[in-house]
């Protein structure tokens, strides 16, 4: 049941993605799940206290958000079940389910920085680049903006794509939305800095932990797809992981961009900024670190190829199930 809810929901993100009228009528989901937690934060976060209590706090909010989103989606999926006849049902999570997903709007952001480079204008590409990286853009030359483009690409296809079609296979809308809450978290909180190392500690180690199986799927796909196009090298992208994935400061990041970097012959990762300061990382990838739009386009073809790859894995699933 969940593998055909799963098909449905990522067949809906990639044709249509979220409707733009939707998300001005009522928001997005991620955006419902970050009020609460910015909620949260705003009250049980204050300088004030002591770190131990900022992080026992962090941790109460946490499990407050995840209870808002089980009883919400539960409750999604009881109505369903019990006011949608069958089959209609599991079209009718997949509708609920694929919000949840973001084949689509990574595709659109990420194109869009390439659209910008294409046409000449850096400070048009900081500024789409800024809306999927958390570094500071305005010092990003070309080289460094399509590099931040092309590893926003590869972590969020493990973290927005392979991560919730991961849960949503496991454990149903409950088991996506689960996920999607503790992923948002840990982007809004789940920094090393001063204000959030206590309060968001306990998001960034739940992350690890649910993002641990995406994080090698993804790394799976990608070099998989390069295996399969023309203009990349699936066996880079394998060694690439092998020898740069363990590396990276995140326990997770480093496989999905190991593996793109490996299959474009780039260099990324490295030595970023954040906030104002330098964060020294390793570089995943043997490859140049002179990128460009170009690069993107490759990358994006290569993402796009993934997607129908992990599509084909949940189709295959799905259908072992029902016969």
């Amino acid at each position: 049941m969940h593998a055909i809810t799963t098909l449905v929901a990522l067949a809906l993100d990639a044709t249509w993605g979220y409707p733009q009228w939707a998300f001005a009528a009522i928001g997005h989901p991620v955006s419902w799940i970050g009020r609460l937690i910015a909620w949260c934060e705003q009250r049980w976060n204050g300088p004030h206290l002591s770190f131990a209590r900022r992080r026992a706090y962090g941790v109460w909010s946490l499990t407050l958000c995840l209870s808002v989103a089980a009883a919400v989606s539960v409750s999604i999926t009881l109505l369903i079940a019990h006011f949608v006849p069958a089959p209609f049902d599991l079209l009718a999570l997949g509708v609920a389910a694929s919000p949840l997903i973001a084949q689509r709007s990574l595709n659109q952001h990420v194109e869009t920085v390439a659209v910008a480079l294409e046409q000449g204008s850096i400070a048009e590409a900081r500024g789409a680049v800024s809306h999927i990286v958390g570094r500071d853009t305005s010092v990003l030359d070309e080289a460094g903006v399509s590099r931040a483009a092309v590893e926003s690409l590869a972590e969020n296809f493990s973290d927005g794509v392979v991560a919730p079609v991961f849960w949503l296979l496991v454990g149903g809308l409950s088991g996506a939305a689960l996920y999607k809450t503790i992923n948002t978290a840990d982007s809004m909180i789940g920094h090393r800095s001063e204000r959030y190392a206590a309060f968001g500690w306990g998001a960034a180690r739940l992350d690890d932990v649910v993002n641990l199986p995406a994080s090698r799927l993804s790394a799976l796909f990608i070099c998989s797809a390069a295996f399969l196009l023309s203009d990349t090298s699936g066996r880079d992208a394998l060694r690439a992981v092998r020898s740069d994935a363990n590396r990276h400061r995140s326990p997770n990041a480093g496989w999905p961009e190991a593996a793109m970097a490996g299959a474009l012959g780039l260099r990324l990762a490295g030595p970023r900024i954040y906030g104002g300061v330098l964060v020294a990382d390793h570089w995943m990838g043997q490859g140049r670190a002179d990128a460009g739009a170009a690069d993107i386009r490759r990358a994006l073809h290569v993402y796009r190829t993934a997607c129908l790859l992990q599509a084909a894995a949940v189709a295959a699933i799905a259908l072992m199930l029902c016969w």
